[in-house]
């Protein structure tokens, strides 16, 4: 069944009564189920499951995923097949759409723990306790809930803006349940054998899930003499170096620097492919260069500069140069500098964002009234009283959790409302979420009226990325169900589902992953970076926080001077962007996402970005099999290899805290 909506001429001349009576008659499913116990459920476990991969992602790469697609096609491949085996009834169109809203809004709530969050942490070393955690980010999230109803009405029953990304979860829904209900099944089986081949490969490689099996389940230890479980290795140049062995000559060196310090190593990790093929060919081939030039170039000029080198730890030791020191000590800061200015040039070069955010139009016609939908609308009083409400909740427990000023909390909350706007129009034209740059506005605001405390610019900024995350991805959640006739109403209250389904799932995750006790069970924020989890976006927002709180000094002059050819470099880059319209395909944001990454990741995502780059270019011929496994079943692929690495990497990171 096509979609129906109105022509661009109604669109501009209607008023919004017109437009929800249009909506109301030809749209509305109002007999049609929707939030059920069932979707509702349903809806909780998947946000839960697949906010935990997008923790682990999120840890890894500093990229926020969305889930949105991947639970529309798991939900509809699960109710089909008991459907099928006479277990439940099919779900609706509806119900499946209110599911995906629900996982979506779990996916997306916990940004915070691998961002702002966990910056706080690294910059204070105060590791706040987990309902702490889950109070600040459900609280948080909730002023973005609220402030989403009334901006549905403006951008969706008014403007019909497109939200590209809703309104392609839209068209998949329609096109499953109306059209090509078996291309849904295809898909899903695709996830499922991509996912279940990628889970056997982590088990695999990893020690936790080896030593589960091979020493309690074989007890191998008792009968063969083990002492350690056995297992692959993820970094495939290890079986070199175990050759090679002590012989230095054999060990590949820059500039007199073992590449093994550079972080140079060649790993085979799934979840890193399937992200590469998410982000595409350029923006995974700007992050490569980025990586290179640091890692090749920089890092080894300036540890034999002497710029870069090993220095004693809090505790006496001396800690020797790695990655982690490498990014720390140099390379974050024009890592940071590309990413921030590219960002902020990016977000200023377009003012129809920041105009039609607050711009209404005066329609031609009149008719109509305007309370048809106040039945199944959200009632525009809950925001009235509950922006407010939570408002004032939201600047409290920020104060009484992190130590921020009440009253500099209750100041940020008028610059974030108006750049939560912004960010939802963005999202509305673009499906692009620029929270980090909004959140860098409001970082150096508060940071410039208290220099103090790093917690009075990390948490307003967090609120902000937060909030507008919230309203934004609430908006574009709503927009199919708008498509399809669902009830608004039914699709907030799955929103805030979701949100506590990421929350209850994430943050005890987050502690378990991330925050491991020692000996004597103190948990510490020095394991919160590691190899396996860089926290890039964290220690962007840690090295903005430094800049604010100790300015430049101390820095040595090769690292001031690569900040400003790094700005340079951003305006250049993202002037070439904005000239060719996008087509020039280096983005500077990537570029410096690609330092403060593992080189081996970034690594990763590039072969996986040039596989299926490659692969859609050999099938692009419409109606063969190689077309519908690698250009219709791209994301499939990538989230099964995706979502079987991350549960599997987080299922080893528990056992190994519990064995």
């Amino acid at each position: 069944m096509a979609l129906q909506h109105l022509t661009d001429e109604q669109i501009a001349t209607w008023t919004r009564a017109q437009k929800d009576e249009w909506w109301f008659k030809n749209i509305f499913r109002g007999d049609m189920a929707q939030l059920t116990l069932r979707s509702g459920l349903t809806g909780f476990l998947l946000g839960g499951i697949l906010s935990a991969t997008g923790l682990y992602i999120g840890a890894k790469t500093g990229i926020a995923i969305g889930v949105g697609l991947t639970s529309v096609i798991l939900a509809f491949a699960l109710f089909r097949a008991l459907h099928a085996s006479g277990f439940a009834q099919d779900y609706t169109i509806l119900e499946n759409n209110c599911t995906q809203s629900i996982a979506t809004a779990a996916g997306y709530v916990i940004t915070p723990l691998f961002s702002s969050l966990a910056a706080y942490m690294l910059v204070t070393g105060v590791i706040p306790s987990w309902w702490q955690l889950m109070i600040w980010i459900f609280v948080v999230s909730m002023i973005g809930v609220l402030l989403a109803f009334p901006l549905k009405r403006r951008f969706i029953n008014e403007d019909q803006a497109p939200f590209p990304e809703g309104r392609a979860c839209g068209v998949v829904l329609d096109s499953l349940y109306h059209g090509a209900g078996d291309e849904g099944l295809f898909k899903a089986k695709l996830l499922g054998v991509v996912g279940g081949f990628t889970a056997l490969y982590q088990a695999i490689i990893s020690d936790g899930w080896m030593k589960l099996v091979q020493f309690k389940i074989l007890m191998m230890d008792k009968w063969t003499g083990l002492k350690e479980p056995w297992h692959l290795h993820e970094r495939l140049d290890q079986y070199y170096y175990m050759w090679a062995g002590k012989d230095s000559s054999l060990i590949p060196a820059i500039l007199g620097t073992d590449i093994r310090q550079l972080g140079l190593r060649l790993t085979l990790d799934a979840a890193m492919l399937g992200v590469g093929g998410l982000m595409g060919i350029a923006v995974a081939t700007s992050c490569f260069l980025g990586a290179f030039i640091n890692f090749v170039i920089l890092a080894p000029m300036m540890i034999q500069a002497g710029d870069i080198a090993p220095r004693i730890g809090a505790n006496g030791a001396l800690i020797p140069l790695n990655r982690a020191e490498i990014v720390n000590q140099w390379s974050l800061w024009w890592g940071v500098t590309m990413m921030v200015v590219g960002a902020l040039v990016s977000l200023l070069a377009k003012p129809e964002i920041f105009k039609s955010a607050f711009k209404r139009k005066a329609p031609a016609a009149a008719g109509g009234t305007s309370d048809l939908l106040k039945d199944i609308e959200v009632p525009l009083w809950i925001s009235y009283i509950g922006v407010p409400v939570f408002s004032v909740l939201g600047s409290y427990v920020t104060h009484a959790f992190f130590g921020v000023p009440f009253w500099l909390c209750l100041v940020s909350l008028p610059l974030i409302f108006v750049l939560t706007v912004i960010c939802t129009n963005s999202m509305a034209l673009t499906s692009w979420t620029p929270t980090g740059s909004l959140s860098k506005i409001t970082q150096f605001t508060m940071g410039a009226i208290d220099r103090s405390n790093p917690g009075s610019n990390l948490l307003p900024a967090g609120m902000t990325s937060e909030i507008a995350s919230n309203a934004a991805n609430l908006l574009s959640d709503i927009k199919p169900g708008y498509m399809l006739g669902g009830k608004p109403r039914h699709q907030a209250i799955g929103h805030i589902i979701g949100n506590l389904a990421g929350v209850l799932f994430c943050v005890p995750l987050f502690f378990l992953l991330f925050l491991t006790p020692d000996a004597s069970g103190v948990r510490s924020v020095t394991t919160l970076v590691s190899d396996q989890f860089a926290m890039p976006a964290a220690l962007q927002w840690k090295g903005v926080a430094d800049i604010i709180a100790k300015g430049l000094k101390g820095l040595p002059a090769s690292a001031l001077i690569s900040m400003g050819v790094a700005a340079f470099a951003a305006l250049a880059l993202e002037i070439a962007r904005i000239k060719t319209k996008g087509r020039f395909p280096i983005s500077s944001v990537a570029v410096g996402l690609g330092v403060v990454l593992p080189p081996e990741s970034v690594l990763a995502m590039f072969i996986g970005a040039v596989i299926f780059f490659a692969m859609s270019k050999k099938h692009k011929a419409a109606g063969t099999p190689g077309h519908r496994v690698w250009v219709e079943g791209m994301e499939p692929i990538c989230a099964g290899l995706i979502s079987g690495a991350a549960l599997m990497g987080i299922g080893n990171a528990i056992i190994n805290v519990l064995i």
